[in-house]
């Protein structure tokens, strides 16, 4: 029976709920939907990448075979097969990681989660690159930390500008490889003086590395974790070499962390789907990932470069961009007086799309940077819309 005349519920939202903000890419997704635009904005994987007849067949047979045991619920810290062969991929002559130390998670964007409940409490200080990832400005956020930008160049995040801002911080959070929004790479140099000086200050450093197998030459830098087992915390994902659609992640971190991250995850959700877990090591157990990633680096190479020579071409003299050797992104940087927020509105109308760089600035953003993607776009429509953006810019010099 149907209440008549309800009084109207006054909702009283917590202090945290109202500190939630949208993502400034999800919001502009929305936009990118319609087909006549040519869109940048998204950091999706090509579906032209996607393994779907090996994922149907692997779901077969787990459904055939185990499907009682991958209906019902599973371990808080994951499908043990799966964690095993995580653990095995990471370990290296000198550094052995156990099973033990990993956790999986329902993407990499609950790790983040998981890992801000943790680590991070009200007014903490929190340690990001200059730009950083979004996802992870967003998920941090929820728990007020204080953010301190490190110091980046050319060349990435700066290890030696990091003890001028470490005092009380509880975590650094990097990309070290083919960075999210500039697509930019840490030498190995680079990588040891990162991982000493994160050692000497007793500061756990998170290395979050979903673009670490798109090396377009093949060659993959070396994990900050195995030089460093005890003080980094590695996150990864198969959204890049598989599919995003299955949403999962993990995260390998030091016995102590994982066991909290584990408790935090059992409040959360209490395990990740085991349907999903025991179908991604049905592909990837006998070497699957060792042919089908080359096939997706091939892939964006070729499109990396269409955008690289479109924006050289097209590009007026005062913009400079990253020329990445690997991942999904380059940055941009338009003149001072500029504004790429300003820019997208008159993009949109002429029917491109991407993302401007402010958001990705913890602190003091650079207006006048933007990020481009390119693995979702053919080279032809790259090209058409790296000219219309080149007007446009010109237009306002």
């Amino acid at each position: 029976m149907k209440i008549e005349n309800p009084n109207p519920i006054e909702w009283r939202f917590s202090e945290r709920a109202s500190q939630l903000q949208s993502s400034f890419i999800r919001e502009i997704l929305k936009i990118t939907q319609r087909p006549e635009i040519i869109s940048f904005a998204g950091g999706l994987p090509s579906p032209a990448t996607f393994p779907v007849e090996h994922m149907k067949a692997a779901f077969d047979k787990v459904l055939s075979e185990n499907g009682k045991v991958a209906l019902q619920y599973g371990p808080t810290d994951g499908y043990p097969l799966l964690r095993e062969w995580i653990a095995n991929s990471l370990s290296t002559a000198t550094c052995k990681i156990l099973p033990e130390q990993v956790l999986m998670t329902s993407g990499s964007q609950q790790a983040l989660d998981l890992l801000g409940k943790v680590l991070i409490d009200e007014g903490s200080r929190v340690l990001v690159e200059t730009p950083s990832y979004l996802g992870a400005l967003q998920a941090f956020s929820v728990y007020r930390p204080e953010f301190k930008s490190v110091a980046t160049d050319e060349h990435g995040l700066v290890p030696s500008s990091i003890a001028a801002v470490a005092e009380g911080a509880r975590l650094l959070y990097a990309l070290p490889n083919f960075q999210n929004p500039t697509g930019r790479s840490l030498s190995i140099e680079r990588r040891q003086e990162l991982v000493e000086t994160c050692a000497r200050l007793g500061l756990p450093l998170i290395e979050d590395d979903p673009y670490g197998a798109l090396s377009y030459k093949g060659e993959p830098f070396p994990k900050m974790l195995n030089m460093n087992p005890d003080g980094v915390i590695y996150m990864g994902s198969f959204s890049k070499v598989l599919t995003p659609g299955i949403r999962l992640g993990y995260v390998v971190a030091p016995l102590p962390l994982v066991r909290r991250l584990e408790l935090a995850k059992q409040a959360a959700d209490l395990h990740t789907a085991q349907l999903t877990q025991m179908v991604v090591y049905e592909v990837v157990k006998d070497g699957f990932l060792d042919q089908h990633i080359p096939t997706i680096r091939a892939l964006y190479a070729n499109q990396c470069q269409a955008m690289l020579d479109a924006v050289a071409e097209f590009f007026p003299e005062g913009v400079t961009w990253t020329k990445p050797e690997g991942g999904m992104f380059i940055w941009v940087t338009l003149p001072k007086h500029i504004d790429a927020m300003k820019l997208l509105d008159q993009a949109i109308a002429a029917k491109v799309a991407f993302v401007p760089g402010a958001p990705f600035y913890a602190n003091e953003p650079e207006t006048n940077t933007l990020r481009l993607s390119f693995v979702t776009v053919p080279p032809e429509r790259i090209r058409e819309g790296v000219a219309i953006l080149g007007k446009l810019i010109a237009a306002q010099m």
